[in-house]
């Protein structure tokens, strides 16, 4: 897997991604054009979050039975339909199915992370993942720096016509340069759907999927919310100047990007553990946000480390843990992923409303305790990986 490839592969999961979230700075704008109101506005990222949810049941699995690049390719055709029906829609309904449609094929991300993790020498596995994922962070966090210098230029429109055009360039770049996924076995899409049932059962994955969900409520606690103390008394930032505290989430998400490579020398519980507790301390800071910004940019940076970290160490354990079944096992995993960004989404903006960044704040550190909780009290072992795996893959193969 040469670096173009990882470029490539990189590129094409920020884009993804971004569709997902490139509105998150712009909730105000966005729902005053349409009519919706503000203990409403976390839903424009909840419904594509929902939409992806449906997309990892029903699409991610079909990495495991046709070839990956054209799969990519027809996927990210797709959002950039969804993206341009969010960019022309009239009215709230409107946009709603476009970031739903774009939600759905945005799983293209987990087919992305699970053609990488299956070229890859099990050696560098943890390497590869973590700059291919770091493309995700790179969507989630640079979007919002970009979607604010658009809004305030153009209006926050021309964020999701931007994204329209990326994602139709990347399908050309992706059927050209991509090699093909040729693999001599596949199975069924039936068969591949009861293996997907059937890892909800498996003890390691089941404790690395709760992590999940609680890291990516408590992420979308922080990111759905942040805007709106920052847009109102004392600070009155514009969308652009909110967009700006993504160049911090960057930073720190980005220093984690190594975390796959402690995962290739055995770390990756280690890991998860440490990035956990720091992710719990973020949240005393970002707490200060009513008063201090500097603070909330410590908190920000530690936050973002931390999920990364995490991110990248469960993608490690679960493709090593289950290896015959990559995509099926990444599309279930951010199962937990997409209903804990939901979640996060929701709830921070009805929160807001009703008890200021107080309540957001409590919420953030709640999830973060109860992710390292899970951790602590996971039943994981290394050595109870391949009898999984084993058990997955059997599974799979039943008639």
């Amino acid at each position: 897997m040469n670096w173009r490839t990882r470029l490539l592969l990189a590129v094409v999961c920020g884009v993804a991604v971004a569709s997902v979230y490139a509105g998150q700075p712009v909730l105000g704008p966005m729902g005053r054009d349409l009519g919706v109101p503000v203990d409403s506005l976390g839903w424009f990222v909840a419904t594509g979050q929902l939409g992806y949810l449906a997309g990892l049941v029903l699409l991610v699995p079909l990495g495991d039975v046709l070839d990956r690049r054209r799969l990519i390719a027809a996927h990210l055709v797709l959002v950039a339909a969804g993206m341009a029906i969010t960019a022309a829609a009239p009215v709230a309904w409107a946009a709603f199915s476009g970031l739903a449609a774009a939600g759905v094929f945005a799983v293209v991300v987990q087919t992305a992370v699970a053609y990488t993790a299956a070229v890859s020498p099990s050696a560098e596995r943890g390497r590869n993942l973590g700059i291919v994922t770091s493309g995700v962070v790179i969507g989630i966090l640079g979007a919002r720096v970009i979607a604010g210098v658009l809004a305030d230029l153009w209006g926050w429109r021309s964020i999701y016509l931007t994204l329209a055009i990326l994602a139709a360039v990347l399908a050309l770049l992706t059927l050209t340069l991509l090699p093909a996924d040729v693999r001599p076995n596949t199975a069924r899409y039936g068969q591949v759907l009861r293996s997907f049932g059937g890892l909800f059962a498996q003890p390691v994955f089941l404790s690395r999927g709760l992590i999940a969900f609680f890291l990516f409520a408590s992420f979308g606690t922080l990111w759905s919310g942040m805007a709106l103390p920052l847009a109102g008394a004392p600070w009155h930032l514009s969308e652009a100047q909110i967009g700006l505290f993504g160049v911090a989430g960057l930073a720190g998400a980005l220093g984690a990007a190594r975390s796959g490579r402690w995962g290739d020398a055995g770390h990756a519980r280690r890991v998860t553990g440490i990035a956990l507790a720091l992710l719990l301390a973020s949240w005393a800071v970002i707490g200060q946000l009513s008063w201090s910004l500097p603070l909330l940019i410590l908190g920000v940076i530690l936050l973002d480390f931390a999920v990364q970290a995490v991110h990248v160490s469960n993608q490690h354990t679960l493709t090593t843990a289950y290896p015959d079944r990559t995509s099926t096992t990444i599309g279930a995993y951010m199962v937990f992923y997409s209903l804990g960004s939901a979640l996060g989404a929701a709830a921070t903006t009805a929160l807001f409303d009703a008890t200021g960044w107080i309540g957001p704040a409590i919420l953030g550190a709640t999830l973060a305790l109860c992710a390292l909780a899970t951790w602590a009290f996971s039943a994981h072992t290394p050595g109870r990986a391949p009898a999984n795996a084993v058990a997955c893959q059997d599974l799979a193969q039943r008639p």
